[in-house]
């Protein structure tokens, strides 16, 4: 993979007059993710037509560049270009989507997905202004928090996660994890993304779950064939649920039942 974005940057310098160099680290910045555990990520780099360029890409066709997709081997940090040249149009680095997605089960679909995003901006985003250190490292930051629900008439558990930015002092905001840059600040530089995980796990919907001391029990509602099941005041009817190993469990996440058939 980082044969082929050289490729791709030595075309764009041979194609430029933007002042690139030889080809190195002064015509990319690195993306380094620090994730807990059973996390990864993948990423969508989009460009735009570099400042003074008049030119535009037919269709847009070629104006974003993949790494870490389903189809490639998967890379712990990637080579991000900030010039390519698509259908003779100098373009230059504009913003990456950031795909951060846990699993929490063996099979693909045991997985749930949030994002964080980097943008460049002509001036700096107050808050979300991305600085670097001495060393030419850069870090934003973010808390992941699992919300787990039931689906189908045997109530599989499942999670969906959700991300949120967190400030210097570590305080969680209300928009997704977020850094912006002016592009002259990321040649040769190093942007990190650090997600800590909120171990405090909640109901994706209110009024299905009922709180106890080793954790939740799923109301029952009318039924198994009732997807939503709301508790509607009634908390002494429960139902079972399905983890995804199986286990039959009364509670979660507590669940110390053993691996058995529903009765």
């Amino acid at each position: 993979m980082k044969r082929i974005i050289q490729s791709l940057i030595l075309s764009s310098c041979l194609s430029l007059t933007l002042g690139c160099s030889a080809l190195g680290k002064s015509d990319s910045f690195t993306f380094v993710p620090d994730f807990p555990p059973d996390f990864k990520y993948e990423l969508t780099a989009t460009y735009k037509p570099a400042k003074g360029q008049t030119c535009t890409v037919p269709g847009g066709k070629g104006t974003q560049l993949g790494f870490n997709k389903v189809y490639m081997e998967y890379e712990a940090t990637s080579e991000i270009p900030l010039y390519r040249t698509v259908s003779g149009c100098p373009l230059a680095f504009s913003h990456m989507k950031i795909k951060i997605t846990g699993i929490f089960g063996p099979v693909l679909s045991d997985r749930s997905s949030d994002y964080a995003a980097i943008d460049v901006r002509s001036e700096q985003l107050g808050r979300y202004k991305g600085t670097f250190n001495a060393a030419g490292v850069g870090e934003f930051s973010g808390e992941c928090q699992w919300f787990f629900r039931t689906v189908g008439p045997e109530r599989y558990l499942i999670k969906i996660l959700y991300c949120k930015n967190t400030d210097a002092q570590g305080n969680v905001t209300r928009i997704r994890p977020l850094t912006t840059y002016t592009l002259d600040q990321l040649p040769g530089k190093t942007v990190k993304l650090k997600i800590s995980l909120n171990h405090e796990e909640e109901p994706y919907k209110g009024d299905t779950w009922v709180k106890v001391p080793d954790g939740w029990k799923r109301c029952m509602g009318k039924g198994f064939e009732d997807q939503h099941a709301f508790c509607y005041g009634n908390h002494k009817d429960f139902s079972t649920f399905r983890m995804v190993d199986e286990r039959i469990c009364t509670i979660y996440p507590g669940c110390t039942e053993n691996k058995e058939e529903n009765p």
